[in-house]
């Protein structure tokens, strides 16, 4: 009788914690991802502003997986599921896979959300993947160096402006970073300007910055904020974005125009188009973020072998964070092997909150432990650099990640900051190319079948 087969959608926490939590399981796995790479993506923002290589935030799902003798990882795109086959249809370039499977696991994330206004997306990236911190370093940089190529100074104050939207713990760090790199690190690096006098806005339609904190923490880091030279606008909300700026509207009705070149999307989150797909199937609704409702166990209502964990699952309004994915993954490996070895586990999810930490400056951060042990400053920084170190992937890459951030910490230097051209234009490009362009691993380009 042949193995259970269990397929896994997603790279991500969800993804490969629910494979690691079944190494030692008599089933098969299939780990199916878009992406070549397990992404820490709360360490993005250090990838766009220089500090770390992509590599050592993203170090490679198959090599992760390699001594994992009953698991397999497939570079695909899901493309279709089918609940009442049990099967799974996934696509990269012009090859196409049909997967049978026992059990699901749909770890398939978020991506950014603009409200509606998706055609904000083309002139402000979001924080949700390695190719958007490798775009936004290009144009945080290439902003720099075009400020110093002109001789307009109304031009020149756009290129220095960066504006960050969005004061939950992204746009916060990112806010902070990119002060930190304009008013230190890149101090003398130009001729023609002078990089601390950039300006560096963090915009939020929320009262507080990061309101998820509380009323002190939110306040000490606005405080810390403000103390590095990040400009804060609350309760301003984004009206309109476009090449060369954005326009606000606060509160009390007034408008205003930002004009600014650089700028990035840190504010809301759309789960994947797959939770609409199974959601659908199952007579269900998703939330307005696009989240699947669940059952207590992590199950889709109607499908006990198919399990929804991490950013694409709705339960108790549990948060979009990591430690979600992580809790849930090995809860539904848990369940899994219970059901294959006949010992069923009955006991429903239960989230165990280990807090929520941000970092705000250098030495600089804040934490919240629970309602009574909140703290910030100097220790809460140095818990959250232990924290994240720990959940980074593989001894080497905690080593490169430590000697980095010493060399950011303790001095100025930054090691990431090259930038390329493709970068900064690859993904309009595609855009621009249309969907009737089909690329190919070769690289070679039909004209024919580029939309004019």
């Amino acid at each position: 009788m042949p193995r259970p087969h269990v397929v896994i959608i997603g790279s991500g926490f969800g993804g490969l914690f629910s494979a690691r939590a079944l190494a030692k399981a008599d089933v098969d796995i299939t780990l199916v991802s878009k992406t070549t790479a397990h992404l820490f993506q709360p360490l993005l923002y250090q990838v766009a502003t220089g500090i770390l290589s992509s590599g050592e935030i993203a170090p490679a799902t198959r090599d992760i997986l390699a001594n994992q003798k009953n698991a397999k990882v497939l570079l695909c795109e899901v493309s279709k599921i089918n609940l009442n086959s049990h099967i799974v249809v996934a696509e990269k370039l012009s090859k196409q896979v049909i997967l049978r499977y026992d059990y699901l696991i749909v770890a398939a994330g978020a991506g950014q959300s603009y409200f509606g206004n998706d055609h904000f997306a083309t002139f402000a990236p979001g924080m949700k993947s390695i190719d958007d911190a490798l775009e936004l370093r290009a144009r945080i940089f290439g902003a720099l160096e075009m400020a110093e190529l002109s001789q307009d100074a109304a031009e020149r104050r756009s290129l220095m402006t960066f504006v960050v939207v969005g004061a939950g713990p992204t746009g916060v760090e990112l806010a902070g970073q990119v002060v930190e790199l304009c008013h230190k690190t890149l101090v003398g690096s130009f001729r023609n300007i002078d990089t601390r006098q950039c300006r560096v806005l963090l915009l939020a339609a929320a009262p507080v910055v990061l309101p998820p904190f509380g009323e002190k923490l939110s306040a000490a880091a606005h405080k810390e904020l403000e103390r590095i030279g990040v400009e804060i606008k609350l309760n301003a909300m984004v009206t309109n974005l476009d090449a060369t700026g954005l326009d606000l509207k606060h509160k009390d009705g007034s408008t205003e125009r930002i004009d600014a070149i650089c700028k990035v999307w840190a504010a809301g989150v759309q789960a994947s188009p797959l939770g609409k797909t199974l959601a659908d199937q199952s007579g269900i609704a998703v939330d307005p973020a696009g989240r699947v409702p669940v059952q207590p166990d992590l199950t889709l209502p109607g499908h006990p072998e198919v399990f929804v964990i991490g950013d694409l699952m709705s339960l108790d309004r549990l948060p979009g964070v990591a430690q979600v994915a992580i809790q849930g993954a090995r809860y539904s490996a848990k369940k899994i092997i219970g059901e294959i070895t006949g010992a069923p586990v009955t006991k429903n999810f239960s989230y165990f909150d280990k807090g929520s930490m941000a970092v705000i400056s250098r030495f600089g951060a804040v934490a919240k432990v629970s309602e009574k042990v909140q703290f910030s400053g100097f220790l809460a920084w140095v818990a959250w650099l232990g924290l994240h170190l720990i959940y980074v992937v593989g001894f080497k890459n905690r080593v490169t990640t430590l000697l980095h951030w010493t060399i950011t910490f303790l001095g100025s230097g930054r090691s990431e900051r090259v930038t390329t051209e493709q970068q900064l234009v690859g993904r309009l490009a595609l855009k621009q190319l249309g969907p009737a362009f089909e690329p190919t691993i070769s690289g070679v380009l039909d004209p024919k079948k580029i939309q004019k």
